[in-house]
C-alpha cells in the first residue's frame, strides 16, 4: 500500500508542482483570456460566436468531426475550462495538456493547407500550442493556485 500512495503522491507532485518564475504568469493569463473567448463563442455564442449548435453543424459539415455536437462540446468545453484552470494558475499542466491537444487537432483539421493565418493556416494556432505546451513543461509560475498548493504540501 505505501508503494501505491508514494506513486499517487509522486504524480500529484509532479501535476501541481512549479518553477518560482513569473515569466509563466503573462503567458497564462493571455492564453486565457484567449481560450476563454473561444471556448465562450463555441459553447454560448458569446463575443460573436455560433454558440453550440451552429459549432457543431460547422464541425461536422466543415471539418467532417462528427458527430458535431460531442466534438463542439469537447472542443469548446475544453477550451472554456482549460482557461479558467490557466487564469487560476490551477492544474496548469492538466490544463496545458488539454489546451494542447485541442490545438493539435484544430491544427491537423482545419488549419493544415497553409501556413499564414490569413491563408487559413496555421500560424496562429501553432503559436497558442506552443504557448501551451510551454506550460505544460513548467507548470503554473510562482504567482499560480499550483505553487501554493505545493508549497503547503511540503510545509
Amino acid at each position: 500500500m505505501k508503494a501505491k500512495q508514494r506513486v499517487y503522491s509522486n504524480l500529484f507532485c509532479w501535476l501541481f508542482q512549479t518553477s518560482s518564475t513569473l515569466a509563466f504568469f503573462p503567458l497564462r493569463i493571455v492564453l486565457g483570456i484567449i481560450f476563454f473567448a473561444h471556448g465562450a463563442q463555441k459553447l454560448f455564442g458569446w463575443f460573436g460566436g455560433k454558440g453550440l449548435e451552429g459549432t457543431a453543424s460547422s464541425f461536422a459539415e466543415k471539418l467532417h468531426l462528427v458527430p458535431g455536437i460531442f466534438w463542439a462540446t469537447l472542443a469548446g468545453g475544453g477550451e472554456f475550462l482549460g482557461a479558467v484552470l490557466l487564469l487560476l494558475g490551477l492544474a496548469t499542466r492538466i490544463a496545458a495538456l488539454n489546451l494542447v491537444i485541442i490545438m493539435t487537432v484544430a491544427i491537423f483539421t482545419a488549419h493544415l493547407k497553409a501556413f499564414f493565418v490569413h491563408d487559413g493556416g496555421m500560424e496562429y494556432a501553432l503559436s497558442l500550442w506552443a504557448g501551451a505546451f510551454a506550460l505544460l513543461i513548467g507548470g503554473g509560475g510562482s504567482l499560480s493556485l499550483d505553487k501554493v498548493i505545493t508549497r503547503s504540501k511540503n510545509s
